[in-house]
């Protein structure tokens, strides 16, 4: 069953209402995003005290920015809060954010993300933490620390993974609860899901332990071409500027998805100083199959493709200024989702 999140719309009391009506509504999730603005991990408390179903998940909290501990101490916190509905997301991010904001060094993401998960689970699960690892050794080495367990030990967090390359997909299949999934298009879903059923099945697993959701921005639209245009050009900040002219999750993720030389020449354009050409140069079809766009029939034809490539939850991006009108458009989809619904049951 295909099932919706949104991202909060603001951190402002007033979002509260928004949220709440869209609990109403049926939404599945509330994923509050991680960069160099606010903390994920805040404003989920915050949406707590005001709903009572909705699962609420990071997505994601930046590995390396905090011990594993600390997020494992957040976790306990939040799971506590929200009678159970936490959901943990993590990402290693990318180098301009990790050295450049957090002054951590960016190496080794996946090792780091798997003794994260590791400690993480060793924590909220009760048992005393000791762990040997080539990132974290705890208690430190040659020290006074000792090996603790905590007292308020939840048993079990659920714990996603934001991941976009070939080994960290397929740690995400042998290691996660879920996938927190970006850049992608369900006509190549393969590029993405072939690599977590491969670390899944190697890890005695199947993909169906492992939650895919992937994002989307939502618009209502006559004119989905128009549309499509304008939100590829939103895509040349993502392919010039989210990551270095060497790293770029992005751009590779991508790149296996057939726009290798698209992205290439968007890069290269943004990096000049060119923001408009470089807008110009990212392919539409980015813009229409990474989002939900268009009218009724269009929607329903992208959210039948999502479902047919296997995603469980789509993250969705609200657009408009007014809350009154992001509702009216999240209740028009939520009827196009249990249509979608209805055609498997």
């Amino acid at each position: 069953m295909l099932k919706i999140g949104i991202f909060p719309p603001s951190l402002e009391p007033s979002a509260l209402s928004f949220v709440r009506d869209a609990e109403r509504l049926g939404v599945d999730s509330l994923w509050a995003p991680e960069a160099w603005m606010y903390d994920a991990l805040t404003p989920l408390a915050f949406f707590a005290s005001a709903t009572k179903t909705m699962r609420l998940a990071t997505g994601c909290v930046q590995l390396g920015a905090r011990s594993p501990a600390m997020l494992a101490m957040s976790a306990l916190a939040l799971q506590k809060m929200s009678e159970g509905r936490f959901v943990l997301g993590v990402g290693t991010s990318g180098p301009q954010v990790m050295e450049g904001w957090h002054g951590v060094r960016f190496d080794k993401p996946v090792t780091r993300t798997r003794e994260t998960i590791d400690i993480i689970r060793t924590i909220v699960s009760g048992e005393r933490l000791s762990y040997d690892g080539s990132e974290y050794q705890l208690p430190l080495p040659d020290s006074q620390g000792r090996s603790l367990r905590s007292p308020v030990a939840e048993g079990e967090v659920p714990i996603y993974v934001a991941s976009m390359g070939p080994a960290n997909l397929k740690l995400t299949g042998a290691a996660s609860d879920g996938w927190i999934g970006t850049a992608f298009l369900p006509e190549s879903a393969d590029v993405f899901i072939d690599p977590i059923r491969e670390g899944a099945e190697g890890a005695g697993r199947s993909l169906d332990d492992v939650e895919l959701t992937v994002a989307a921005t939502l618009e209502f639209a006559d004119d989905p071409e128009s549309a499509g245009r304008r939100h590829a050009d939103g895509y040349a900040f993502t392919i010039g500027a989210m990551g270095s002219s060497s790293t770029n999750f992005y751009n590779r993720a991508f790149d296996r998805q057939g726009f290798g030389e698209a992205v290439e020449k968007v890069q290269e354009l943004w990096q000049s100083g060119d923001r408009e050409g470089a807008a110009a140069a990212v392919p539409i079809e980015i813009g229409l199959g990474t989002n939900l766009l268009g009218g009724d029939a269009e929607i329903l034809d992208r959210l039948r493709k999502h479902r047919d490539a296997g995603v469980a939850t789509i993250r969705v991006a609200m657009g408009g200024d007014e809350s009154r009108d992001r509702l009216d458009d999240l209740a028009r989809l939520m009827d196009l989702v249990q249509a979608v619904n209805a055609e498997v049951d």
